[in-house]
């Protein structure tokens, strides 16, 4: 450990120390993970700049790649880019960084959402255009942490909304849509992976944090089918501004006309 000499036997800790990194004004403590993780980068950093562990074969261009992606590494775990991960390594849009950078800011910066928001990140964002000169931002979040998301829901959204200047934000859970499967094929498709189900779930995560009480679906004379969507009366005060919102979100997800509306109650 440093001391000057060796043990022989099993090996006992006298102590532990702590590594902090500097965080604006805040300075906080590094968990293993990424004081492992650092030490390993400053390890390979100063091998490549010493050239101790690169064989003479090793062209110049290589160690300063190597040198590139391992600040890249460090780049992406200790800045904003941790909190989008893309599938297939695609590279966020500028729009996707500012929302990715929007969730770094509420980790570090909100006390409410600081320990809710460390282990979650979005998959993706978009922005659209909506009636009257209004936007919406859709944020993709991974499936797997729909349920984590759910539980600060109504903080995030409105943290959120404050950031992105009155935007309306709707957060919808990343979901795939199977093929079906080939007749007479042993494959079973998943029901959570069929269109009906996708659908549903999306239109679900859209109106959040309402639930739906009831579905209407009107036809037309010229074949066009439109859907009368009735969300629970209790959460009127966190949707009822946004309904028309939701309609073109879903309508732009799924390619469904959705109209929305609360059941009438009845007066004594």
């Amino acid at each position: 450990m440093g001391l000057g000499f060796r043990c022989r036997g099993p090996a006992r800790p006298i102590g532990v120390r702590t590594v902090y990194k500097q965080l604006g004004t805040q300075t906080l403590a590094l968990e293993v993970k990424e004081r492992t993780a650092k030490r390993t980068l400053l390890r390979r950093l100063r091998s490549s700049l010493h050239g101790a562990s690169s064989p003479p074969s090793v062209s110049r261009a290589s160690s300063q790649g190597l040198i590139l992606r391992s600040l890249q590494g460090y780049h992406k775990m200790y800045t904003a880019r941790r909190k989008i991960q893309k599938d297939k390594g695609l590279e966020p849009t500028e729009f996707e960084d500012t929302v990715a950078q929007a969730f770094f800011d509420l980790e570090n910066g909100n006390q409410e959402l600081k320990s809710d928001l460390k282990d979650l990140y979005i998959n993706g964002a978009v922005q659209m255009d909506l009636p009257g000169n209004r936007k919406a931002v859709i944020i993709y979040v991974p499936y797997r942490l729909r349920k984590a998301y759910k539980k600060i829901h109504v903080r995030l959204v409105r943290e959120l909304e404050k950031k992105f200047s009155g935007k309306d934000v709707v957060l919808v859970a990343t979901r795939r849509i199977v093929r079906p499967p080939k007749k007479g094929s042993a494959v079973v498709r998943p029901r959570t992976r069929t269109l009906t189900a996708v659908h549903d779930g999306i239109l679900e995560d859209v109106v959040y944090p309402a639930e739906i009480v009831g579905k209407r679906v009107r036809y037309h004379l010229d074949g066009r089918k439109i859907m009368k969507i009735f969300l629970d009366p209790k959460e009127r005060n966190n949707t009822e501004y946004k309904l028309d919102t939701f309609s073109s979100v879903y309508r732009r997800l799924c390619g469904k006309d959705v109209v929305f509306d609360y059941p009438m109650t009845e007066t004594a």
